[in-house]
């Protein structure tokens, strides 16, 4: 009797395999969450305490999920300041997605073209989440010139590249980005005040193209206007930049080619504006 009773209560072999199954897929979507943290921060390292509380987990959690994405080398961790940043297996995913990103082929002789042209580096931009990370860069053979560090993100309100996406995007969104991460200044010329930002947007969407004069890195002047696809969403920028003592003054003349080559990327991604 008790035997049958047992029998009865007992889960049924597939329901037990069913609720692991869950259970893993559960345990895979938190590690998936926490690497995708990684990559949408604006921050280039994260510690236990900030994740937790970004994605709702415990730290206990945290800590189990850190410890099998280090043992793949998706995450490093500095044994000093016990902040952790994405390990050299996720930079080799990111690098293997952008040699395959379209958009990089699809811009690449426009850059090449670009930077030939105006004699400065031209670079590729597009949006990662609340970011902007450059991707591709041409250089010219000047012995003083710009150099950009790809895969890096970069807020969306300081610099050419990053005014010329944000410049095109929703106003609702724009209010979003600016209530979750505020202004912060990366040097002593980035736009730190509301208003005066939003007035430099509209200034951006008229013009047609954004500028700037070391407001993301000190002593660089660069041009950048927005790349668009096929819905007419801003995705990307393209950007002329040098440094500020030689740039500066030829900023307005090289804006038209800028524009033309932006124009021509985006008419091949689909975008008839």
């Amino acid at each position: 009797m008790s035997r049958n009773a047992t029998s009865q209560n007992a889960p049924a072999p597939a329901a037990e395999e069913g609720e692991g199954q869950s259970r893993s897929i559960a345990a895979v979507e938190r590690a998936m969450d926490v690497l995708l943290l990684f990559g949408r921060s604006a921050r280039p390292d994260l510690g236990v305490t900030e994740i937790a509380t970004e994605l709702g987990l415990t730290k206990a959690a945290v800590h189990r999920i850190l410890t099998a994405l280090r043992s793949r080398d998706l995450i490093t961790v500095d044994p000093v300041s016990r902040r952790y940043a994405l390990g050299h297996a996720a930079i080799g995913l990111g690098r293997a997605y952008l040699a395959r990103m379209d958009l990089r082929a699809i811009a690449a002789p426009e850059l090449r073209r670009l930077s030939q042209e105006v004699g400065e580096t031209a670079t590729l931009s597009i949006r990662r989440g609340d970011t902007r990370l450059y991707v591709d860069q041409v250089v010219p053979p000047h012995e003083l010139r710009v150099d950009v560090s790809l895969g890096i993100p970069y807020p969306l309100h300081a610099g050419s590249s990053s005014k010329a996406i944000l410049a095109f995007l929703d106003p609702v969104e724009v209010d979003g980005l600016v209530a979750r991460h505020g202004l912060e200044a990366l040097t002593g010329r980035t736009i730190v005040d509301e208003s005066r930002l939003r007035r430099e947007l509209a200034a951006i969407r008229k013009r047609g193209y954004a500028s700037s004069q070391g407001e993301r890195q000190e002593g660089t002047a660069s041009i950048a206007a927005p790349i668009f696809d096929n819905d007419g969403r801003v995705i990307a920028a393209l950007s002329v930049a040098g440094p500020l003592t030689r740039f500066k003054a030829r900023m307005a003349e090289c804006a038209p080619p800028l524009l033309e080559a932006a124009s021509r990327i985006s008419g091949r991604l689909g975008h008839d504006g």
